[in-house]
Formats: structure tokens, C-alpha cells, sequence
């Protein structure tokens, strides 16, 4: 639970200080021309302040730079104040918050509540080539798919009866049984697009376990192991003598994000789903279960916001 006295959420100073304790733990550094030399680097201070606080000076590249550039948070008006508070919000959130409530509580427009809160999606969006695959020898990935809300092609459609799943956003995840989880959204599932992403982001030595959908027997033959459960029949666990076979855990998944989305956020831009998909699977990665604290996972956001940059114009 977030600490609403805490400094950083009403004192400019104590909020660019705690970035830069995150951002900088071994000293400030140009994001310009990466100089790390503590001689190089002056803080710019003045009786007159006519300047940003925080603002430094690099006499490698003559640059000059805050805590904020080259992040997230660059060129941003709002006050750091607020962005701590909106990343405690919708770290905190097991469902996530809605644009409309980050509106309401921070007091800002609902367009900047918009912005911020994609930022901050941005921010929790992981690197998966630098995290390595899931699962390994003797460990357990459970594979699935699912399909969320009509494609935006055809959302003026007028759709008679149920509609189906090609009609709808396709969505294919897989989550280490015990560890973390990734989603992805593809154009359509079919037996390539799931297998490019499970041969690219689960390590082959694992056991792959799905349900009986004609996406993975072939596919799983290219890992150590392959166990279904078919659903069709009646079947969701099945104890084996050293195993237990299901796909609960990721079927668990889907079930907070879809809860989130329709509970919650509601309206979601195809263009945008990657980046739900993205704030959902950062929290879970970061659990209780796994011994995170809200706290934690403030931090690990804001640790995500280096390198990177999301305009307005880009977030639509």
C-alpha cells in the first residue's frame, strides 16, 4: 500500500531526488553522449534559479540534461509529484486503473491522464531479448490463446448471432508454471504465428503443456516434452506419477486481464492492446506470491523508463 505522506508525492525536490536515486545509483551520467565522470558533470546551481532545479552540465558533449531526458517522462509539463503517484496507482492495481479514475485523483485532464498512463505501460513493457526465454530443463510452460473484443476493421460491422474467434483480437501468451508470463498480440492465431512465439520466447528443453487445439502438436514436438489436457472431454488436470498436467495457470492469466479490461478499462484501441497485455503481465511477473511489494514494483517502473520515449502523436 502506497505511503500517501510519503514526500514524493507532495515535495517537488524529494520526488526528483528518489528518480534520480533510481535512475543514477552510482552518479548521474549523460544521456547525450553517455559521460559518466563525476568531473565532468556539474550540477547547475544559482541564487537566482532562474534554471530547471536538477538541471546538469556535461563538458564532454556541452549538454545539458536532467534526470528526466531520455526517458519516458522527457519534454513532460506534469509535475514529478504526479507521475510518482500515477506509477504507485497502476503498480498497485491488480486490474489496473482507468484513465478516467488517474484523472479524477491526480488532478489533470482525462487526455494527459491518457498519456501518462501509457507512458508508464511503456515503462513496464519488458525486454524480452535481454530476459532470456521461459521455462528450461525440468521446468513447465503452459501455452494457451485467447480472443478479446471484435477487430477494429470490423468493429461498424453489424455481427448477427456469436461472433467468432476470427472475428475477434487474438491473443496467444505462455507463463513458466511458478514464474513469469508473456503475451503477445498477433493478427491472427494460427499454427505459425503461435509457433514463432513459442520457439522464440520459451527455452526448448522445457515441457510444453496445452490444451488439445490443433495450434501445438507439431510445435510441441520440438520440445523436450508435450502434455494436453482435452478440455472437449471434460478434462482440465490430470495427475501423472511425477506430474501434474493442466492449464490452469495460464487460463488464470486471461482470466485477470479480461476482468481488467472489461471491468476497468472497458474500451481498448486494437493499436493499443499490446501495451494492456504488457502492464498485466508486469504485474503479474511481479506478484505478491513471488514476494514483491507495491513498492517494488514502483521501482521496477521507474527503472523501465530509460531509453525510452512514447509522443503523443505515436501513442494513437
Amino acid at each position: 500500500m502506497a505511503d500517501l505522506q510519503n514526500p514524493i508525492f507532495h515535495d517537488e525536490d524529494k520526488a526528483r531526488e528518489a528518480l534520480e536515486a533510481i535512475r543514477w545509483p552510482h552518479g548521474p551520467y549523460c544521456p547525450h553522449c553517455g559521460n559518466a565522470n563525476p568531473d565532468k558533470i556539474a550540477l547547475i546551481e544559482g541564487k537566482k534559479q532562474s534554471h530547471r532545479p536538477g538541471l546538469r552540465y556535461c563538458n564532454e558533449c556541452k549538454g545539458q540534461f536532467t534526470v528526466t531526458v531520455g526517458t519516458v517522462f522527457e519534454r513532460s509539463k506534469i509535475p514529478l509529484t504526479k507521475w510518482w503517484l500515477a506509477t504507485h496507482l497502476l503498480g498497485a492495481s491488480k486490474k489496473g486503473m482507468s484513465a478516467h479514475q488517474l484523472h479524477r485523483m491526480l488532478g489533470v485532464t482525462y487526455k494527459t491522464a491518457w498519456f501518462m498512463a501509457h507512458r508508464i505501460r511503456e515503462a513496464m513493457k519488458e525486454d524480452v531479448k535481454s530476459s532470456g526465454p521461459l521455462g528450461g530443463e525440468g521446468k513447465i510452460v503452459e501455452a494457451d490463446e485467447t480472443y478479446f473484443g471484435p477487430k477494429d476493421t470490423i468493429k461498424k460491422r453489424t455481427i448477427r448471432g456469436k461472433p467468432s474467434n476470427s472475428s475477434k483480437r487474438s491473443i496467444v501468451a505462455l507463463v513458466e508454471r511458478g514464474g513469469s508470463v508473456r503475451s503477445f498480440h498477433v493478427e491472427r492465431a494460427t499454427k505459425a504465428s503461435v509457433r514463432d512465439v513459442l520457439v522464440r520466447n520459451a527455452d526448448r528443453k522445457s515441457t510444453l503443456m496445452t490444451d488439445e487445439s490443433n495450434f501445438y502438436p507439431i510445435t510441441g514436438r520440438e520440445f523436450a516434452d508435450h502434455a494436453t489436457v482435452k478440455h472437449t472431454g471434460g478434462e482440465y488436470v490430470r495427475y501423472e506419477a511425477d506430474r501434474i498436467v493442466h492449464t490452469n495457470t495460464i487460463e488464470n492469466v486471461f482470466s485477470v486481464f479480461k476482468r481488467g479490461m472489461v471491468g476497468v478499462y472497458q474500451h481498448c484501441g486494437e493499436a493499443h492492446l499490446h501495451r494492456y497485455l504488457a502492464e498485466f503481465d508486469f504485474r503479474y511477473n511481479r506478484r505478491t506470491k513471488l514476494g514483491f511489494t507495491d513498492q517494488m514494483r514502483v521501482d521496477a517502473i521507474m527503472e523501465g523508463i530509460d531509453g525510452k520515449r512514447l509522443t503523443y502523436r505515436s501513442a494513437h
